[in-house]
């Protein structure tokens, strides 16, 4: 398997944790997403990833190469293909629950704080950088105060978001909250994912994927 992708992405990072609980080798490409106008334009990544975004994953199925696109349906992919150490609960109703959470993630608050968004804030719609990052923090505050309040309010808690063994929802959690720490949004109000956080902290697999820890980190 090889792992294009950038050391600070997001969806990058989700996918990183999802290969590194479930003990898959891959190997890593880096596409930086500022350089060179951003290497993620370029037409020989294009090729790879029509719509260029990171992360992308190749791998072999049945003696033919595959490239899959989009850290959700990766990490399902994953799932489905290597069953070994699922990420995705068995129970329906519990594995909807997993997916709704990181969905909120993926969908709610990642793409309000995307890069391309950002970019376009400051070069197109002019506005400064002070206005910019007061946009990302009211965004992603609101969005994880949300999420502290669903794994706040569950009967059964631990040490991950779904109990004691981190899985699919912890491979959506940990990227967001370290671009939330990264612009410096206000998570004194969050005392649940702060303690999800610090298990993650410690677990091999995230620290392995830790953006630090990634071969093309500045």
């Amino acid at each position: 398997m090889k792992l294009y992708g950038y050391f600070r992405s997001s969806a990058s990072y989700r996918v990183r944790i999802g290969l590194n609980l479930k003990g898959l080798e891959y190997e890593q490409t880096a596409i930086h997403l500022v350089n060179h106008g951003g290497e993620q334009l370029s037409e020989a990544y294009r090729q790879i990833n029509p719509e260029a975004l990171v992360p992308a994953l190749t791998d072999t199925v049945a003696e033919e190469q595959v490239v899959l696109t989009q850290s959700f349906a990766i990490l399902e992919y994953l799932d489905e293909v290597y069953p070994d150490r699922l990420l995705l609960p068995a129970d329906p109703v519990a594995r909807a629950e997993v997916r709704a959470l990181s969905l909120s993630i993926a969908c709610e608050i990642h793409p309000l704080n995307n890069l391309r968004v950002l970019k376009y804030l400051t070069g197109t719609l002019g506005v400064s950088d002070t206005e910019r990052n007061n946009w990302y923090r009211h965004w992603c505050e609101s969005g994880l105060a949300v999420i502290e309040k669903k794994l706040a309010s569950q009967k059964i808690r631990g040490k991950y978001c779904f109990g004691d063994t981190p899985g699919f929802a912890d491979c959506f959690l940990i990227p967001q909250i370290a671009n939330a720490q990264r612009f410096k949004c206000d998570l004194s109000d969050m005392p649940v994912l702060m303690q999800i956080n610090e298990s993650c902290q410690t677990h091999p697999a995230f620290i392995k994927a830790m953006p630090s820890n990634q071969p093309d980190t500045e």
